[in-house]
């Protein structure tokens, strides 16, 4: 049957995508752990919508040493937009939903992706920032050695093994922009099957 309306099974998703958009605001987003034989159990940072938490007091204790800046949430921009970014994505998805609309989904898709690649590339550059700019008058200097940590997956610094990953709201964050790709091509593919 031709029809001009979201998909049932779609309407399901975006209202479950919403709800996930939601909870991403209130789980860590990403995660940074650190190894070193002084301190085998780890240490680990977790970035939220809003906040830093974990250990991060002891690793602005660390990178002292090695000129690092000290890593303070109300430095972050980033942290008051977050959370009001990700509700109205949330709102999106569900307005995509309860009004059957196709436009609303694919601007929605349109704006989320581009927020996704803005939202990675800040984080690198805040990663860079944090491993380059170093204090030349540091107790530790290597020359030629920056300190950034990796955006995804392993890096040795030093004598600490760095690790970085999304956590629980990450997942779902890039979880949803997958979705809603999907989501959008196929409904697009439909409606052009029904004109």
């Amino acid at each position: 049957m031709k029809t001009n309306a979201i998909q049932k099974w779609s309407k399901v998703l975006l209202i479950l995508l919403g709800i996930g958009l939601i909870v991403s605001i209130f789980v860590p987003i990403w995660s940074i752990f650190l190894n070193a034989p002084q301190y085998p159990e780890g240490l680990a940072m977790y970035i939220h919508s809003n906040k830093v938490s974990g250990e991060y007091s002891i690793i602005n204790g660390l990178n002292h040493y090695i000129g690092m800046k000290e890593i303070h949430a109300d430095e972050f921009w980033e942290f008051t937009i977050l959370p009001y970014a990700l509700g109205i994505f949330a709102i999106l998805c569900f307005l995509a939903a309860f009004l059957n609309s196709r436009k609303i989904l694919y601007t929605l898709t349109g704006v989320y992706l581009l927020f996704g690649v803005g939202f990675v590339f800040d984080f690198w550059r805040w990663l860079y920032d944090y491993g380059h700019n170093l204090n030349p008058q540091a107790a530790i200097i290597v020359p030629g050695m920056s300190y950034q940590p990796p955006l995804l997956g392993y890096k040795q610094l030093l004598n600490f093994e760095v690790w970085s990953y999304p956590n629980i709201g990450g997942g779902i964050m890039i979880g949803a922009g997958v979705i809603l790709f999907i989501l959008a091509i196929m409904e697009f593919k439909l409606a052009k099957k029904s004109v």
